[in-house]
């Protein structure tokens, strides 16, 4: 199969990527000028940063607007199956053509200047929703918010900053109250902040930066709270109460996702409609995503068969209090991580719900963790192990000795990715 357009472009600006990884703006303010700095002519921004549920809340704000009439840019990162899905522009994904044309402009108004793949990329994605008409954008960082590509925009319509963890120690710090102050970094003067839950140290650091900045904070325990009653989401503020159904993106983590995207379309009063859409209508692939069609699951019929891209220790005590909510079943993993994460500390809760894990490395990835290497540290937090040359080979395997077993694969967005590309689109 030839290679897309917009590939080979891609391509081509891997290799602009400063050969020392250095957080700084200097590169993306110079590019923006260059292309008449887009980012001042964006409809309605909102502004994401937080360690997870990032891009599940995005989805349940913009299934809320949309379900209000609202036309809604997103720009969102890692893509899974293709670049196109970062890039969302008034409720549809860029299409080739016009991926390819806005990668080429940039890549000239680049003029063969250092600049990190996400930079240019980020600059692409603001540059076509700056020339879309629509009446949102939402923006999720990639990496922390102060330095971040996308914290650009001088004065967005909202913040948003879901739950901090430890992550990304190398660029953002070692402590929860350093990596605060960077995602922090996405507040603006006079600008108000939904703030998800958070550890009292993170809340400390993003009150503190409030008080400097004059910034309204709408925040979880203080402001808002929700919780399940009777199979319904309770949501509340000052305003009210909200009696709506469990969000469709599966775990009990997604209820306080929820209640940030509820929140921020309650400050912005989109009405009963959107707060329906928001929890029933948003789609997120790879977050306990269950694969029902495609050559995997017909490769083991019996399978009840999961799919999830988290990667840190936050995610994995996500997973594993989801997986002990579901029925009864044997439960195996099949994972792939990368060699930056903490991977005894993603793994080891899950060691509580899954008796088996399948290492395996992850397809075309130079920063893999080997198959035996995670083996090997799933060993060590208590799993019985095996390994496997790929995902269908380890899939297989498992069903052979447990046809009936539940099986996630798990442990990186790029394992998520490689599965959904090979094996079953995302829609």
């Amino acid at each position: 199969m030839s290679q897309a357009r917009s590939d080979v472009i891609l391509d081509r600006m891997m290799a602009l990527h400063p050969k020392v990884m250095d957080l700084v703006l200097d590169r993306v303010w110079r590019l923006l000028d260059a292309l008449g700095n887009p980012q001042n002519d964006l409809p309605g921004v909102i502004h994401l940063a937080g360690t997870n549920g990032k891009g599940s809340t995005q989805a349940m704000i913009r299934a809320g607007l949309e379900a209000a009439g609202k036309s809604v840019h997103a720009y969102t990162s890692p893509h899974l199956a293709r670049f196109h899905e970062r890039i969302r522009l008034a409720g549809t994904l860029i299409t080739e053509e016009a991926l390819s044309a806005i990668l080429d402009e940039c890549y000239a108004a680049n003029g063969g200047e250092q600049i990190t793949y996400f930079e240019i990329t980020t600059c692409a994605g603001l540059l076509a929703m700056a020339r879309t008409p629509a009446d949102f954008t939402l923006l999720e960082t990639g990496l922390g918010g102060r330095l971040d590509a996308t914290n650009v925009v001088e004065k967005p319509g909202l913040t948003v900053i879901t739950p901090i963890s430890i992550d990304h120690e190398q660029f953002l710090g070692n402590t929860l109250a350093k990596i605060a102050g960077e995602k922090a970094g996405i507040l603006k003067r006079g600008v108000p902040c939904v703030v998800g839950p958070q550890p009292d140290e993170a809340m400390e650091v993003i009150e503190d930066r409030a008080r400097a900045l004059g910034c309204e904070l709408i925040a979880h325990g203080q402001h808002w709270h929700v919780y399940e009653e009777r199979g319904r989401l309770i949501y509340q503020d000052e305003t009210g109460l909200l009696d709506l159904p469990l969000p469709n993106l599966p775990g009990e983590h997604q209820y306080q996702n929820a209640g940030a995207a509820l929140a921020a379309l309650r400050h912005l009063n989109m009405g009963e409609a959107a707060y329906e859409a928001a929890v029933s209508e948003a789609y997120w692939p790879a977050r306990m995503q269950r694969l029902k069609d495609g050559p995997l699951a017909e490769a083991a019929p019996g399978v009840e068969l999961w799919l999830d891209g988290g990667h840190n220790p936050a995610a994995g005590e996500a997973l594993a209090k989801h997986l002990s909510g579901l029925p009864k079943r044997p439960t195996y993993l099949i994972c792939g991580m990368l060699n930056t994460k903490d991977v005894s500390g993603y793994m080891r809760p899950l060691s509580e719900q899954a008796q088996h894990l399948t290492g395996i490395s992850i397809p075309g990835e130079a920063a893999t963790l080997s198959a035996e290497d995670t083996a090997k540290a799933a060993a060590n937090v208590g799993f019985e192990t095996a390994t496997a040359p790929d995902v269908a080979t380890a899939l297989t395997s498992i069903a052979k000795q447990e046809p009936q077993a539940r099986v996630l694969i798990c442990g990186s967005l790029y394992l998520a990715g490689y599965v959904l590309r090979e094996f079953a689109l995302p829609e």
